[in-house]
């Protein structure tokens, strides 16, 4: 096969307009960043869809989805490039073969029983800053949990804002069984859970089921095997009817006040914040729309 210039007609074939790449960048595609170096894009699939619904998969069923330092790169850069990603309303994180994650890869842990307290520290960063990656990201993050979630898989789930488990699924922090301790993923499973039970979890390290992750808080609702693609759908359609950009900032505005003093200046912050709400474009167009009785723009 021999090279050739593209001709004329070939060229014509790839023009799009620039709303049309707007609209490919901004819905269909909009994960355009380019991959980090130590990002390995098979051990994580991204799957975005044009009603805004994006698909993160833990992609290692061989390794039950277990984490290594190549694994978490990739959640990092997924996490990270969707921070941008406009008209993004809902993110499901799931893992491959039945399984959510079995916590720390085996032989990860094995190189890292190794290495300096220094380097130790440093490796460990790199899953703290996955998890406050996840954490951020504006849409509504959804953990899909089957099979089993385990340290830091749970605490994924515990990072993500909402979470459901199939009957049957398991769930333990046992790293004290290990001599270690659940430090980064600590945060997110104390606001999920509270201080007292996270104790109570840590402490005993016992495996538990789906009933009692409800129980505790750490996910949201447990449904029926075989029932996943039916809440899927019936959560995205839920969404078609909710601003993006005004889920991002409600997101956002939870982040920013739990735990705040309700005082004067927090009486303040909360009018600027709605004011900027209404004049913004979003603001104004659910407003119209409500009152001329029609669906707004992002619902059509």
């Amino acid at each position: 096969m021999t090279d050739q210039k593209p001709t004329e007609e070939d060229l014509n074939a790839l023009d799009v307009t620039d709303a049309e790449a707007a609209e490919i960048n901004a819905i269909a595609h909009p994960f355009v960043a380019d991959p980090a170096p130590d990002a390995d894009n098979d051990l994580v699939q991204i799957d975005a869809l044009p009603s805004g619904v994006v698909f993160i998969t833990i992609n290692r069923p061989e390794k039950k989805n277990a984490f290594d330092a190549a694994t978490i790169a990739a959640l990092y850069e997924a996490f990270e490039t969707l921070q941008g990603a406009d008209r993004v309303r809902v993110v499901f994180i799931r893992g491959a073969g039945g399984t959510f994650s079995a916590g720390a890869d085996l032989n990860w842990m094995a190189d890292a029983a190794g290495w300096s307290e220094s380097d130790n520290r440093d490796d460990a960063m790199g899953l703290a800053k996955m998890l406050k990656a996840l954490h951020d990201v504006p849409a509504l993050t959804v953990a899909l949990v089957e099979g089993a979630a385990m340290g830091g898989g749970a605490g994924i789930v515990a990072a993500c804002d909402m979470a459901v488990a199939v009957e049957g699924a398991r769930f333990a922090f046992s790293e004290v069984k290990l001599g270690l301790i659940p430090a980064t993923i600590a945060p997110y499973v104390i606001e999920a859970v509270g201080a007292r039970r996270a104790r109570q979890l840590f402490l005993t390290a016992n495996t538990f089921d789906a009933d009692y992750a409800a129980h505790a808080g750490l996910i949201d609702m447990v449904l029926p095997e075989g029932s996943m693609d039916e809440f899927i759908s019936m959560l995205t359609d839920s969404l078609t009817t909710c601003a993006p950009g005004a889920m991002g900032e409600a997101k956002r505005l939870v982040n920013d006040l739990a735990g705040e003093s309700i005082d004067h200046r927090l009486l303040e912050e909360t009018a600027k914040r709605i004011a900027r709400a209404r004049v913004s474009e979003e603001g104004q167009e659910g407003v119209r729309a409500f009152l001329d009785k029609r669906a707004p723009s992002w619902a059509q």
